[in-house]
């Protein structure tokens, strides 16, 4: 007999891990299903570091228990709250740290199906076993919505891959990569290949690389011009974290537009030496097509000037960002996709991350359109923690489930 559980998290990242330990301190019974920061551990390239500050790389507990700077005193790891990049090791390091104590029980399994039969979800395991909840909560990184464009769709899986898709890079020794794309991931991911001993070439639409600036000591002045926050400095980004649920209440066009401009693609700082070095650059530069050749790739590039240029490689790599949508939440079953409200292909929430689906909550990446580009960050992870948390404790006794479906769990 399958056990009736009340609150199934899918996904073990940021948000995942800090929802099951604010959900653990309110007595509630809920499980996590996924591995512990499982797209930091393997979609991220090895020697990377993170582009938000020390202070805003917290996982969250509600006491504010074992912070990314406790962690590093603990460790005897060199820690500043900002102007110090954190290494992506540490804060997988620390992830995994967060999760042994706040959420030690963890099902590591990956849920293939989520269907809903009656007044209670079901979710089915890879290894065949159900699971039955009240309540589910998605918490899946942005890794579920990578990219590539159709201009790319003749490549073979050898020739062409997402930039998500590399971990370890020495493979990449010796060969001739071009990545597309002049945002963090791409630019970020050429400088490292570079070290690797390739010859990399990075294809941008924009006119020059917009890399942010190193810290630099602000006076008063400069801080009351652009204030500092977990997004960056500035105001509006100093708005969208104090103030997601104003963002909820203004017109979805408003909404949509600003998470779609707001921090738009833009490498670290910390990149900056090697990629000038040791990098080719083609700004302005817009995809026309790319051909298979016989063991490598022939990629076209119409040029701001007019002209056209035609690059010869190795391997290509699309560091082309991510489209969030729902459909393409794989293991949603489509009698829920069906049912649930979108917009621009983005669940439509309520004050509470619930969807249209009663019961079946969505934070993360997924809920930016409601309510900002903080939830395109793993900072976001304390504000939608605390809310939804907030919220399912206090409905937990008034989620009632029918018996057809207590006799489904049977």
């Amino acid at each position: 007999m399958s056990r009736m559980i009340d609150v199934a998290v899918i996904g073990a990242g940021p948000y995942g891990l800090s929802l099951a330990a604010h959900l653990g301190v309110a007595n509630l019974d809920v499980h996590v299903f996924g591995e512990p920061m499982q797209f930091w551990r393997d979609c991220m390239p090895e020697g990377m570091v993170l582009k938000s500050e020390g202070f805003a790389s917290d996982l969250w507990h509600p006491d504010g228990a074992l912070t990314l700077r406790d962690y590093c005193a603990d460790q005897g790891l060199a820690y500043q709250r900002s102007g110090l990049p954190v290494p992506l090791q540490t804060f997988i390091d620390y992830g995994l740290a967060f999760q042994r104590r706040f959420v030690p029980v963890l099902n590591r399994r990956q849920v293939e199906l989520l269907d809903r039969r009656n007044d209670a979800f079901m979710l089915r395991l890879h290894d065949g076993e159900t699971v039955w909840a009240r309540r589910v909560v998605t918490a899946v990184g942005i890794g579920s919505f990578r990219y590539v464009p159709r201009e790319l769709g003749a490549l073979t899986s050898r020739l062409c891959s997402h930039s998500t898709e590399h971990r370890a890079l020495g493979g990449f020794a010796g060969k001739r990569v071009l990545v597309i794309g002049g945002g963090a991931s791409g630019v970020e991911l050429a400088g490292l290949i570079s070290q690797q001993g390739a010859d990399v070439t990075v294809a941008t639409r924009q006119d020059r690389i917009p890399y942010c600036n190193p810290p630099q000591p602000r006076g008063v002045l400069e801080k009351l011009r652009a204030p500092e926050s977990g997004l960056g400095t500035g105001w509006r980004s100093l708005a969208c974290v104090e103030a997601p649920m104003l963002f909820y209440r203004m017109p979805q066009w408003f909404r949509h537009m600003i998470v779609r401009r707001h921090l738009g693609p833009a490498p670290g700082w910390t990149a900056r030496e090697q990629v000038e070095r040791h990098v080719t650059t083609m700004p302005g530069a817009t995809l026309n097509q790319a051909v298979a050749g016989d063991g490598s790739a022939s990629v076209s590039f119409r040029m701001n000037d007019g002209t056209q240029q035609t690059v010869e490689v190795d391997h290509v790599i699309a560091a082309t960002g991510f489209r969030v949508a729902v459909r393409r939440l794989r293991f949603i079953s489509p009698t829920i996709i069906e049912k649930l409200t979108c917009a621009e292909f983005t669940p439509v929430l309520s004050p509470h991350f619930e969807t249209s689906v009663p019961g079946l909550f969505m934070v993360g990446v997924a809920a930016a359109n409601n309510f900002g580009p903080l939830l395109r960050f793993a900072y976001g992870a304390g504000f939608a923690s605390r809310r939804l948390s907030g919220f399912l404790a206090r409905t937990a006794a008034s989620q009632p489930v029918s018996e057809p479906a207590a006799r489904a769990a049977a």
